[in-house]
């Protein structure tokens, strides 16, 4: 008999991996995340000035978000798909209450004041969107009919459309891509995505006309950013400038001239990236190119070899929606594609999203780590 040899034997084979096995973590993917996590205490201490409360203030976001990794991975993913619906509404019911009694933020009403902590709905929907599709999906056979596609749009459409009236196109446009990266994963025929594909690129007129006067011009700043280089096209002219004075090597760690200088806008958050490029040179980009596709083909692995349909359409949704969160961030500040406000997955500033993330990754862990239990 041939032994097959799959990634899962060398981690169960030792200590660690069946410790992390027992507690639902997989190891594989768990190394990735904490290498992220450390080069964002590592970046952002060089773009706060060197501020040790910059990077506390990091550190504990961090350690928050991987407990509650930690917690969601121990809930089995029958568990997550029974209340998957009931979330979904919540969600909901919490976006309505945003464009009621939210709070106003950066000139956009995004948030709810809990009186400890304030709270961003729409990082919630992140999840519970391509959950609740998952769910429905794997109550009909697959490939989905017209019924179900289009069900399936107006759960996707609901959420879209509260986050774009807030105004947040960024995270508006990752919802739909996490809904729509469920119905790749559902299925679905080639001709129907194209032909849905096409439709959109129709509607960009309308769009266009429904697009705040801000949007527009960062649509037109896109196109061209020296048409207004010390307003709206500023941020990206520095980035590029910041990314090209990295060359292969970087200036180093604690030098880049656009941080220190001050040149650079969003340097901890949405422009972290090129603060990173400059420091380490094209081969340290290379080099976390490289750690968020293992990332990447990690969780895929996973969404393949899920156990059940609702597992592996929620994990693979899941998957995809980190890949775009990179491709995203990293597109705005290389210049090509708009600012649209997405931070880099892990490494820039905040907690929101890091938490957003985590949630996701626990979730993936769940699904691998129970599957395991089961087949054993």
């Amino acid at each position: 008999m041939i032994n097959e040899t799959r990634p899962e034997h060398f981690q169960n084979n030792s200590v660690i991996g069946r410790f992390l096995s027992r507690i639902h973590l997989d190891s594989l993917l768990l190394a990735g995340l904490i290498l992220l996590s450390l080069l964002s205490c590592l970046i952002l201490y060089s773009t706060s000035g060197q501020h040790l409360e910059t990077l506390l203030r990091q550190t504990t976001r961090i350690a928050i978000a991987f407990f509650i990794m930690l917690f969601i991975a121990q809930i089995p993913p029958n568990q997550i798909k029974r209340y998957a619906v009931n979330l979904y509404i919540i969600g909901i019911l919490l976006l309505l209450a945003v464009l009621i009694i939210g709070e106003m933020g950066k000139g956009a009403q995004r948030w709810l004041d809990l009186g400890l902590f304030r709270f961003q709905p729409s990082e919630m929907i992140k999840i519970t969107t391509p959950a609740a599709i998952a769910w429905y999906f794997s109550e009909h056979a697959l490939p989905p009919r017209w019924k179900e596609l289009f069900i399936a749009l107006v759960l996707i459409a609901i959420p879209t459309f509260l986050i774009a009236k807030q105004p947040d196109l960024g995270t508006a446009l990752l919802i739909a891509s996490s809904g729509a990266a469920v119905f790749f994963f559902a299925g679905i025929s080639w001709r129907i995505m194209l032909s849905s594909l096409g439709g959109l690129i129709a509607l960009t007129p309308v769009l266009w006309h429904f697009m705040h006067d801000y949007q527009r011009a960062r649509v037109i700043t896109f196109l061209n950013p020296e048409s207004d280089p010390i307003g709206r096209g500023y941020h990206i002219i520095q980035s590029k400038i910041a990314i090209g004075s990295g060359g292969l090597y970087g200036k180093g760690w604690l030098e880049s001239t656009q941080a220190k200088l001050e040149f650079l806008p969003e340097r901890s958050t949405d422009f972290i990236f090129a603060v990173f490029a400059e420091e380490f040179g094209l081969l340290g980009c290379v080099s976390l190119l490289f750690l968020y596709l293992l990332i990447t083909l990690r969780s895929l692995y996973i969404a393949v070899n899920a156990q059940d349909t609702f597992c592996r359409l929620l994990a693979g949704s899941l998957s995809f929606t980190f890949f775009v969160y990179v491709f995203v961030n990293i597109g705005m500040v290389i210049g090509i594609l708009p600012v649209v406000g997405v931070p880099l997955p892990l490494i820039s500033y905040g907690g929101t999203s890091m938490v957003t993330l985590l949630i996701g990754f626990g979730i993936l862990m769940s699904i691998h780590t129970h599957k395991n239990l089961l087949s054993h």
